[in-house]
């Protein structure tokens, strides 16, 4: 189902940050390197914990699913989508603010 891509696309995106950070990592591009480095981990960091949280959203919206929770479903399915259009537009937000600095 949708929800399942939703999840597998999650874990993958979550995945393939980390990976990234790793080949950073071997490339000698760490956190105390320089003040841009920090910034990108610290962004990059940020925004895994955000995915992280929508993944939570997402698991709770499957489990009703899984379960047919009809009365349940909804809720969690709206709180989830909530969840994910917040997140956004504050990351949008904050590309924008980074692109005129």
């Amino acid at each position: 189902t949708l929800l399942n891509l939703a999840v597998l696309f999650t874990l993958g995106f979550i995945v393939a940050q980390l990976w990234a950070w790793q080949h950073l990592l071997a490339l000698n591009y760490s956190v105390g390197g320089n003040p841009a480095n920090s910034f990108f981990y610290l962004l990059t960091g940020l925004h895994g914990l955000h995915v992280l949280g929508g993944l939570i959203a997402l698991a709770i919206a499957v489990y009703h699913a899984i379960r047919r929770h009809s009365d349940s479903l909804y809720p969690s399915l709206s709180l989830c989508t909530r969840y994910w259009h917040f997140l956004l537009f504050v990351w949008l937000f904050l590309l924008g603010l980074l692109r005129f600095t």
